[in-house]
């Protein structure tokens, strides 16, 4: 594994959404207008997704404050 990692093979799960996608997701969950299973349904991914996208934008804002 630490030679596949060295050469840039090991790279992991691939995320279900783009970065411009997951920053559409959080808007539209912001406003309330939309349910998490409508959500989910609108970008093709899973309720968990839709819940661990905002959570992960609320983290990741904190780190860079």
């Amino acid at each position: 594994m630490a030679v596949a990692r060295a050469k840039g093979k090991l790279k992991g799960k691939q995320p279900k959404l783009m970065a411009r996608q997951q920053d559409h997701l959080v808007e539209q969950n912001a406003t309330g207008e939309y349910s998490i299973a409508d959500l989910a349904e609108l970008f093709s991914v899973s309720p968990a997704t839709v819940y661990r996208v905002p959570e992960r934008a609320r983290t990741s804002s904190d780190v860079h404050s």
